[in-house]
């Protein structure tokens, strides 16, 4: 494998990753859906391990060569994955996919939830694949930036696409093609993870809140505004809304969010700029509206019916978690099996139904109906055509951007 210098990550990055770790998705748990976008869920103890770790040049997607398979001989698949993200029984003893899936193929799982964080995963695994050795796991879950900069490293396997027919087939558009892994040749989305609008319909006097406009001039909102401290978000989000493509954007058009944005501080329409503590501040009406992430909405509409979301006309933001092979996984057949088989539309929905997670498969709807109704048709679960539409990612980015990006990011929120 090639070799590379260590790059540094430069203090505006690293007060980014305290950021996110200390108030936004990286202080959350699995249940609030939101964790790492960009550089965050980043533990303290990992920053020096990602710090450390050498960076290719962007655009490297050789992959892992491939390893020696002992799929057919040894019917075993061992899977790393995040709490809270899997379905259990109601005895909690089994995990019925799971079980479900050792019954019809004869491959027992090892499935272990031992991800809590990107990097202080990546802190696990990085020595074995840095060295060319089996990390012990054949299929791991992790966040759209970190899937890319291990793609990036040759650290993962390339798949089969005659062992993944429903994946193929299935994989929803949306999460077809991003710009790190064009057309899933290395990984395949596990959930999505969009960022929308949200308000307080009691707060709002009954007006809906529908655009980062709106969020932006609208005077009766003045004072009770709050956008994320995760750049990747509110700068994504105003770029939708300023009509620029966050899959494309340039240095002009990143400052010209930024203005954007700057503008609304100065004349105190926005209040804040928050991790996930808005959620706090918006169910009391404190915050009549703000960009927010599903997974929060979703929990807040059990307790408030007051709560509402809105999809701007311009888009919005989904990122993602996915599943990949480490080089060097010994059970590499195994293991795109099983990524098939959480691709078929019975077995999705019965996920989804578990996880309340944005489901990347296409054809799950009327299978989730089967279960529960009201999933089916939540849209913050299962996006409608129109919805899946007006999805968008943030680009990755290089070193000098991100080093750049956060340090003009840092100064508008004031951190």
């Amino acid at each position: 494998m090639e070799s590379y210098e260590p790059e540094r990550l430069s203090p505006v990055q690293l007060a980014a990753m305290r950021r996110s770790l200390t108030s936004g998705r990286g202080a959350l748990t699995r249940r609030s859906l939101l964790r790492a976008s960009g550089m965050g869920a980043l533990a303290l103890g990992g920053i020096a391990t990602l710090g450390a770790c050498g960076i290719p040049p962007a655009g490297r997607a050789e992959g892992a060569a491939a390893a020696d398979d002992h799929s057919e001989k040894e019917k075993e698949v061992t899977f790393s994955n995040w709490t809270e993200y899997m379905d259990v029984s109601d005895d909690e003893k089994t995990r019925p996919t799971l079980a479900a899936f050792t019954k019809r193929t004869g491959i027992r799982v090892k499935y272990t939830e031992d991800i809590n964080d990107n990097v202080e995963f990546f802190g696990k695994i990085k020595p074995q694949l840095a060295a060319g050795q089996n990390t012990g796991r054949d299929l791991i879950c992790v966040t759209d930036w970190l899937a890319a900069r291990i793609i990036r490293l040759g650290w993962a396997q390339k798949l089969d696409p005659s062992n993944l027919p429903h994946a193929f087939a299935n994989v929803s558009a949306q999460f077809r093609t991003p710009d790190w892994d064009p057309g899933r040749a290395y990984s395949y989305p596990w959930t999505g993870i969009p960022t929308v609008i949200a308000y307080n319909a009691k707060a709002t006097g009954g007006r809906k809140v529908d655009s980062v406009t709106q969020l932006l001039d609208d005077p009766k909102l003045k004072g009770r505004v709050s956008f994320l401290s995760e750049m990747r978000d509110t700068i994504g989000m105003t770029l939708l809304d300023q009509g620029k493509d966050p899959g494309k954007f340039t240095d002009a058009d990143f400052d010209g969010a930024i203005g954007r944005l700057q503008k609304a501080v100065d004349k105190k329409q926005i209040r804040r700029f928050t991790g996930n503590d808005y959620t706090a501040d918006l169910s009391k009406g404190d915050i009549a509206a703000c960009v927010g992430w599903a997974g929060d909405i979703i929990q807040l509409q059990a307790d408030n019916p007051d709560i509402k979301f809105a999809i701007p006309a311009a888009g919005y933001i989904t990122s993602s978690d996915n599943l990949l092979v480490p080089a060097q996984a010994r059970h590499k057949a195994n293991a795109e099996k099983l990524i098939d088989y959480y691709y078929e539309p019975p077995v999705a929905a019965q996920l989804a139904a578990y996880i309340n997670y944005v489901c990347p498969v296409d054809g799950v709807r009327d299978e989730l109906a089967k279960i529960d109704e009201s999933m089916a048709s939540n849209t913050l679960i299962l996006p409608d055509r129109e919805m899946a539409a007006k999805s968008r990612s943030f680009r990755s980015l290089s070193t000098e951007e991100e080093t750049a990006y956060e340090e003009k990011f840092a100064k508008l929120i004031g951190a």
